[in-house]
């Protein structure tokens, strides 16, 4: 008697998170941009935060206004509230849209329709991690049922060791990750602090981010790989078995997906692994020199990397 050839096994597609919303066609960190991510049905929504003089929590990348916005200036020098200050500013890229706030971004994600989204906020390292992560419980906490429908949802993404004896004593119901592009950073210092590590996808390509989305998926460790526009990178992505692609183009990763779903391996096959051979960001001496040129930045602004295991100053950046 024959049996019928069991049927392939399902590939687990990775989630889609909106890497500053919808932010290929829409202007970035703007509330416009979050809705539209989740319109197309991303599982989550990534974002930054700074904060102003008057201690108004920005969604905002960039330290400066100078490249989105018609305003100009270091945010942290900047009032929110008051006659053209910067909750008059709208962004140069169309539709021209007002900046969004983090407290906007909740009411936005505590919508009964929106209470599925997930929440990343990158921690960029500029912030005073104690005066921030306040600022931001006083936001969560002002929400009805918060321990249960928001606290969970909410991913801090850190990027220097400093910043996590902060977030344990003031955040300590949001999950914690690592973003960066330094695999032994991510070992050394992130290890037994995070349960999810958001690397660039260049770096999850070479010998050492295999070994790690090995160890991470032996650990029952979460990996975000970022920015992954191209859908070659997104196919290789699922390849790896990533959990969460972040990328700018919500739309053409969940449509990809979509048909990944119905004929993975057609599907696939069109879709070639030259990258990894025509593109420079592949190669080791470019991978290292990045590496680099980020710690030396990030020890800018907190300090030499160390481990930390109590609340410490950060140094204070002219």
């Amino acid at each position: 008697m024959s049996t019928a050839p069991a049927a392939p096994t399902p590939k687990v597609m990775p989630e889609c998170w909106g890497h500053r919303g919808a932010s290929s066609r829409f202007p970035e960190n703007t509330l416009a941009s979050f809705e539209a991510a989740i319109r197309d049905g991303a599982e989550g929504i990534e974002s930054d935060v700074h904060v102003s003089v008057d201690d108004v929590v920005i969604m905002f990348h960039d330290p400066s206004l100078d490249r989105v916005t018609d305003g100009a200036g270091l945010i942290r020098e900047k009032l929110w509230y008051g006659e053209g200050e910067m909750h008059t500013l709208r962004t140069v890229k169309e539709p021209r849209q007002s900046l969004a706030t983090f407290e906007e971004t909740i009411n936005l994600l505590m919508k009964p329709e929106n209470r599925h989204v997930k929440f990343n906020v990158d921690v960029k390292v500029q912030n005073k991690p104690a005066h921030l992560f306040a600022l931001m419980h006083k936001t969560i906490s002002a929400q009805p049922e918060w321990e249960t429908a928001l606290a969970p949802r909410i991913l801090l993404g850190l990027w220097h060791p400093s910043f996590l004896p902060h977030a344990k004593t003031h955040l300590p119901y949001c999950r914690r990750s690592y973003i960066g592009q330094s695999i032994p950073t991510a070992r050394k210092y992130f290890w037994d602090d995070c349960d999810v590590f958001s690397i660039m996808f260049s770096t999850l390509a070479m010998a050492d981010g295999v070994k790690f989305r090995k160890d991470c998926k032996a650990a029952g460790k979460k990996v975000m790989a970022w920015t992954v526009n191209d859908p070659e990178h997104m196919v290789e992505a699922v390849r790896w078995g990533i959990d969460v692609i972040i990328t700018d183009t919500t739309k053409t990763w969940l449509d990809l997906r979509s048909a990944l779903q119905a004929d993975y391996d057609t599907i696939a096959a069109q879709h070639s692994r030259m990258f990894y051979w025509t593109r420079l960001e592949f190669y080791t001496p470019i991978q290292m020199l990045l590496r680099r040129r980020d710690h030396m930045y990030l020890e800018g602004y907190a300090g030499p990397f160390r481990k930390f295991d109590t609340v410490e100053p950060l140094p204070l950046v002219a």
